[in-house]
């Protein structure tokens, strides 16, 4: 499997742009942004950019380029990192973006399920959720600009995955266009239903390569009562993650997100939004920032918890929201760091899993692997540690630009990557654990992944997408 793409006649080029009408296409030449990597390192290609506004629209649209053996990219938001939303290799790709499907099709409040195309805006549907006093828990940074299908096609986790899970075990129910151009259309609430292999699940995560989901069904959440979010200090990761446990013994599961933080990343992040406040005066090496919802007396118990804590010498220092404006703070702390690192002149960014138990020797491994590259190495690692999910952004030495460092480092962008990659392996974990494949990872893939899977996702690959019209290149090499 490649990413060879069949040149489009201007017969099915005139067929594309019919189906969806004079409003619904642009030139390949005329939109750039369609092509944009959000970190820079790629730049996209395409003959052609059609906006369906309709799952009809995109069967036809499916079943043209299936006809004629021409791939198509789809596109949601644009806010992936691993170049899984563009064509790098050839100009022949027609590109799909789902943007004018941004209905909210259904609320159900007694089912607690909210229906949306696949080119809602995230924090639109957050929107559309309260105001039914529910909650929809997929968040991350980009929630203003990421769109609920690319959500779902790369599985995204995000913040609150330690309660309520990645964007697969928020949905009930998948509509998606298949590669033969047919309708799949199971967006019932249902709880429960056996019959036969789940294609919702196989469609989520695939990153487009096994069809176009142009709808869902996610799973609401009543708001909790009392929401409560502490900025702790400590002494490593190791100790954040006992911090958890301590922590777990007080409110249990009503954790909905623990956030690590390195010294060097706050640094980083009130250095380049100057507006931004640390929360204590003293200087730590770590942080977590906890948050947790939950009945009435929820704060409560957490000051008893960071107390106990704080006897058994897990805690250096805490400081707890008193208002939404001060949760917004520390919150705009964690969500501001990956443009932080853009701006800092990060030059390879990590998005791995290791077990939780092995969370504190992964990172020492990586940071040894890293140094033993270049000792004056800056590491901003920050990530979801009540999940596993580490992010390393490597930037270069104080003082010197990206570009400068790079060209006098041939080949430190790979070597970093695969350091970090070693380490992810050595701690039986995952290179991939919420941002996906796409195509910056396909070689990693056919070295850190089971040669088994491998042979298993390409056969059902060929079953489903015999003309490999589906995101040609992305996955898969």
């Amino acid at each position: 499997m490649g990413s060879d793409f069949n040149q489009p006649s201007e017969t099915l080029l005139a067929q594309l742009k019919s189906v969806v009408g004079e409003n619904g296409w642009k030139p390949g030449v005329d939109a750039c942004r369609y092509y944009e990597d959000p970190r820079g390192r790629f730049s996209g290609k395409g003959c052609l950019i059609v906006l369906p506004d309709s799952t009809e629209q995109v069967a036809e649209i499916v079943r043209l380029c299936n006809d004629a053996k021409v791939a198509i990219v789809p596109f949601s938001g644009g806010t992936g990192v691993v170049a899984g939303q563009i064509s790098i290799d050839s100009g022949n790709a027609i590109i799909v973006s789902l943007e004018r499907m941004n209905k909210l099709r259904e609320i159900s409040v007694d089912d607690g399920v909210i229906v949306a195309e696949a080119g809602c805006i995230l924090e639109n549907i957050h929107t559309a959720a309260s105001q039914h006093d529910l909650m929809f828990p997929l968040s991350m940074a980009s929630k203003g600009s990421c769109c609920i299908g690319g959500n779902l096609a790369t599985n995204a986790g995000g913040i609150q995955v330690v309660r309520y899970g990645n964007a697969r075990d928020l949905c009930l129910g998948i509509e998606a266009v298949l590669p033969c151009g047919s309708v799949y259309s199971d967006l019932s609430p249902l709880r429960k239903n056996n019959t036969g292999y789940d294609l919702r699940h196989l469609l989520i995560g695939s990153e487009g390569t096994l069809g176009i989901i142009t709808a869902a069904t996610l799973v609401l959440k009543p708001v909790d009562p009392e929401t409560v979010t502490v900025f702790c200090a400590v002494t490593s990761p190791s100790d954040a993650l006992k911090l958890y446990k301590g922590i777990r013994k007080h409110l249990g599961e009503s954790i909905s997100a623990l956030e690590l933080m390195s010294g060097f990343g706050l640094d980083l992040v009130t250095t380049h939004f100057p507006k931004l406040n640390t929360p204590f005066t003293e200087k730590y090496d770590w942080y977590l920032l906890v948050e947790a919802g939950g009945p009435l007396g929820t704060a409560g118990r957490m000051e008893e918890a960071l107390a106990d804590c704080l006897e058994q010498n897990l805690l250096l220092d805490a400081v707890i929201a008193q208002s939404e404006a001060q949760r917004t703070g520390l919150w705009d702390l964690r969500e501001n760091t990956p443009e932080a690192n853009r701006m800092g002149g990060a030059f390879c960014n990590s998005d791995t899993s290791v077990p939780i138990s092995k969370v504190g020797a992964f990172i020492e491994q990586t940071y040894q692997a890293i140094f033993e590259l270049h000792p004056d190495l800056q590491i901003n690692t920050y990530g979801h540690i009540g999940d596993g999910n580490i992010h390393h952004n490597v930037l270069p030495p104080n003082g010197i630009a990206k570009a400068a460092f790079i060209a006098a480092q041939p080949g430190i962008i790979d070597k970093v990557r695969l350091a970090i990659n070693d380490a992810t392996s050595l701690y039986q974990g995952s290179i991939s654990a919420e941002h996906g494949i796409g195509r910056l990872k396909v070689q990693d893939m056919e070295i850190y992944v089971d040669a088994t899977k491998r042979q298993a996702l390409k056969r059902i690959k060929t079953a489903l997408d015999p003309n490999n019209i589906m995101n040609p290149g992305a996955i898969y090499s």
